[in-house]
């Protein structure tokens, strides 16, 4: 028998949930849910309907909402808490790692907000602001203050009792961090050679002064790079002054980098990466429509150059059914320069530093495609219509055209970059834009001069 795949158990389990919820079964599906992990039941909450949803939720073990929370996407938890009383939300956020329960808080309402923070200590409190403090997307915001810290001048015996003492450790902790009486940072201490030193040496023989810290501002975008360049399992957050603020972990920059791949894939379709898919059929129309109106604007520029020509296309029905060929052509080759440059814009490859090479080699790319594709495609309209001159008008569009589009997928997200706007959500309509206006301008303007 073949084996089942970890997505097909997932959608089976699934599956049989949603036949016993509509079944009345809610005492078995309870029973289901005390068996599952926490990223299932996330799961199967975001692959449900709002109805279905609701009703899945009051069947979840109360104790295991915090955990639950913390792997919904953005829209779903919101739904989730809305209907949620405030104090179950501030019962909820016991337990909670700051950094996760800071990401909830912010969904929240500012009433039910205020009373969260009103029901925890003094202490929780206070962390919880200072992450609450930081912007969303960066370090501070994503960090977790839950560390334990050592001094210098400690024996490693010493540390060992009070481990012992204490219990347990924070989740993903394979370091400890050494920082001076002012909590001044100053290097790392593996688990592993903790637990493999002498007992009579001090912390200060074994500490790792060279633990590159990460910008308590840095963005998570860069964080995410810094992780995946040093493949690090957990590092420290620092202030301007060097103090040690938190530490982010592996689990946190997984996250990161899926969101970034959504919002990457999700943004050159004009679509929200924390959009529900199960969201009310009123609200993704109102969504969508906002992208597909700034879409129409855009082809309603192209339709406009179009008509500038409606006298030679009026003579030559032929120069109508070739005007899509050359736009179509630079909008595919635009299409994959602005990909490449996007993600080594994400990857840290492309900066001001090499933008002119990158520019460079583009400009190169797009006029071989272009004189490729002239020849080719000039040859076949010659041979077709008997017509070299059509065939050379079609080949000067073909090779502008792609030229163009080689340059404008440089520059657009390049420049949108440095305007401070997304490059994956808006670089595709701008480079669709220029495709079509340089495309059909180059076609029927050459046919016009050279035919009418």
């Amino acid at each position: 028998m073949p084996e089942t795949s970890e997505q097909d158990f997932s959608q089976q389990r699934f599956l049989e949930i949603n036949t016993a919820l509509q079944s009345g079964m809610f005492v078995y599906v309870r029973k289901m849910f005390q068996t599952m992990p926490a990223y299932d039941i996330a799961l199967l909450l975001e692959s449900s309907t709002s109805k279905s949803r609701n009703l899945l939720w009051q069947l979840v073990d109360p104790d295991l909402h915090g955990e639950i929370l913390e792997e919904l996407s953005e829209e779903v938890r919101k739904g989730i808490l809305k209907s949620m009383d405030p104090e179950k939300v501030a019962a909820v956020a016991e337990g909670m790692d700051i950094d996760d329960l800071a990401e909830v808080l912010r969904t929240l309402p500012d009433a039910v907000y205020q009373e969260v923070l009103g029901s925890m200590d003094t202490q929780d409190r206070a962390r919880v602001e200072q992450a609450l403090s930081y912007e969303e997307d960066t370090a501070g915001g994503i960090m977790n203050t839950d560390t334990i810290t050592l001094r210098p001048d400690v024996t490693i015996d010493v540390i060992l009792r009070y481990l012992r003492l204490k219990g347990e450790l924070p989740e993903a902790t394979d370091s400890f961090y050494v920082v001076s009486r002012n909590d001044k940072f100053i290097g790392s201490v593996s688990l592993a050679d903790l637990v493999t030193a002498r007992p009579e040496q001090t912390i200060a023989e074994i500490t790792d002064y060279n633990t590159v810290p990460v910008h308590v501002n840095s963005t998570d975008t860069e964080v995410a790079t810094l992780f995946e360049r040093y493949d690090w399992f957990s590092a420290p957050v620092l202030d301007e002054e060097g103090h040690l603020l938190g530490r982010i972990t592996i689990d946190d920059v997984i996250d990161i980098i899926r969101e970034d791949a959504e919002h990457s894939m999700l943004s050159m379709a004009g679509l929200d990466d924390e959009a529900d898919t199960f969201a009310p059929v009123i609200k993704s129309t109102r969504q969508r429509s906002i992208w597909l109106g700034v879409n129409m604007i855009t082809a309603l520029l192209a339709v406009a150059v179009s008509s500038m020509f409606e006298g030679i296309l009026s003579q030559m029905a032929i120069l109508a059914v070739l005007n899509t060929l050359v736009p179509s052509m630079g909008g595919v080759a635009g299409g994959q320069t602005l990909t490449l440059v996007i993600r080594g814009m994400a990857l840290g490859h492309i900066g001001d530093s090499n933008a002119r090479s990158i520019f460079t080699k583009e400009l190169a790319i797009g006029f071989l495609n272009g004189l490729i594709w002239a020849i080719l495609v000039a040859g076949i309209v010659a041979i077709w219509k008997q017509d070299l001159l059509l065939g050379g008008i079609i080949a000067f569009a073909m090779l502008m055209n792609l030229t163009a589009a080689g340059v404008a997928g440089v520059t657009v997200p390049l420049l949108l970059k440095r305007m401070k706007i997304d490059p994956a959500l808006a670089g595709s309509v701008i480079l669709t834009t220029v495709t079509d206006v340089v495309g059909i301008f180059a076609f029927l303007g050459t046919a016009t001069l050279l035919l009418s």
